[in-house]
């Protein structure tokens, strides 16, 4: 392929004005499409949409309307297939429009699945594995190496092999990373280790105890180095009692609460907040 969005996008075998394949409009128009005209993206790697934010852009559109036209692929008479914009048409759709206003172009299956894909990347809302699948089709459908996929989505390339990296990691952690019940951070850690058991073991830890990525880390290092657990301070121990209570703190006071206990059984409790009112409200919740 050897091309990125912005040279498929402003080329003429994607913008055409001159021809029409049959039909009231022509390529290269944007155009006041009937809804029932325009068929899914064969090609979306997105397969779920909270929601409650489709309701909340079907309500912003019933106010103002379509602000930004969806993009489209003529493929017969009257029939388009659509290459961005799922969330628009998904929320039109709700919101009882008829039509919608689309930007027709013309568009192969290869260069359709790079311009899904890539859309999908900007948003902000994709979870890890989301975008970690969404690189790995791009490298592998699209014949692209990581450096080239590194430069169209204007990320570095390591910051690309991590993502392509949570792959490898068990369905288990996938699912949990995907649900947010633990950070890429963690996940990055939990690469390291190879044995499944002890993968899926830290990752019930992880969610039970609410550890945070640093303490992750730790134990997952001396996992893998064995005798630097044995040189570990005694006051940086906590048994897994001590781990409970952390985690109940952390869940009455909504933020991530320090626990430390020395040798001798004694320790702090350090509980930090973001301004003076996060101060009052956690003060408001001792003082129940």
């Amino acid at each position: 392929m050897g091309r990125g969005l912005d040279a498929i996008l402003g080329s003429p075998e994607t913008d055409i004005t001159s021809k029409d394949i049959s039909g009231n409009y022509v390529v290269g128009a944007v155009a006041e499409l009937a809804i029932h005209q325009i068929e899914n993206n064969p090609f979306q790697p997105r397969s779920e949409f909270e929601e409650q934010a489709l309701l909340e852009l079907a309500d912003s559109i019933q106010k103002q309307g379509i602000i930004q036209p969806i993009t489209v692929r003529k493929i017969g008479f009257e029939k388009y297939q659509l290459i961005s914009g799922e969330r628009r048409l998904r929320a039109s759709k709700i919101a009882g429009f008829k039509s919608i206003p689309a930007f027709i172009r013309v568009a192969n299956d290869e260069q359709m699945l790079e311009m899904a894909l890539v859309e999908n990347i900007q948003r902000e809302n994709l979870n890890a594995i989301e975008i970690a699948i969404s690189y790995s089709r791009l490298i592998e459908e699209c014949q692209i190496t990581q450096e080239e996929l590194s430069t169209r989505v204007g990320k570095k390339r390591s910051t690309v092999t991590n993502y392509i990296r949570l792959l490898r990691l068990p369905a288990e952690v996938q699912i949990a990373l995907s649900q947010n019940q633990l950070s890429m951070g963690h996940a990055r850690s939990l690469i390291n280790i190879e044995s499944l058991a002890i993968q899926l073991k830290l990752l019930e830890q992880i969610i039970a105890q609410d550890l945070s990525v640093r303490e992750t880390e730790k134990l997952v290092k001396e996992i893998l180095n064995p005798a630097e657990k044995t040189n570990r301070k005694k006051e940086d121990y906590l048994p897994s009692a001590y781990l409970g209570y952390r985690s109940q703190l952390n869940n009455l006071l909504s933020t991530r609460v320090e626990l430390k206990k020395n040798a001798k059984g004694g320790g702090k409790i350090n509980i930090p907040f973001s301004g003076e009112a996060d101060l009052m409200r956690i003060i408001s919740l001792l003082d129940k």
